[in-house]
């Protein structure tokens, strides 16, 4: 959970909040996600979804896709001994990664944000919010 805000330093790395450091791991997955940002897993927590996601019929065009979008993109980071992962550059583009990111803890992942992208797409976000909450209200979970 939280949010933070970092830099990328002078060698493209990005540093991990520290509160998450113990709890994520010396090995993460990070790979594609939606809303242009990037999805970062432990590495049990990918084992889990990549099983979940190899289940899925084949046959069907949009699972197809789906696979080829979320898992081709999927790479293996080790974290360094003072925090800090070195995400690769086609990833960086992907996500439009420049100076200034925002590391969101969203349930069973991070996702990391180009800072302006964040703010615009929380502005967003923050208008619906009564209303997504009244939709989760209708299917029980608030």
């Amino acid at each position: 959970m939280g949010e933070y805000t970092h830099s990328i330093d002078a060698k493209k790395r990005l540093s991990l909040p520290s509160k998450w450091r113990t709890e994520l791991g010396k090995k993460l997955i990070v790979t594609r996600g939606l809303d242009n940002c990037l999805f970062v897993y432990p590495q049990k927590e990918w084992n889990r979804i990549s099983d979940k996601i190899g289940q899925l019929p084949f046959g069907q065009a949009d699972t197809r896709g789906f696979n080829r979008f979320f898992l081709s993109g999927a790479v293996e980071v080790e974290v360094d001994s003072v925090g800090r992962i070195l995400v690769p550059d086609f990833l960086k583009e992907f996500a439009s990664l420049t100076s200034k990111v925002v590391f969101a803890g969203i349930h069973d992942r991070v996702e990391i944000w180009d800072e302006k992208k964040w703010t615009d797409y929380k502005r967003k976000i923050e208008k619906q919010a009564d209303a997504l909450a009244e939709k989760l209200g209708e299917i029980g979970v608030l």
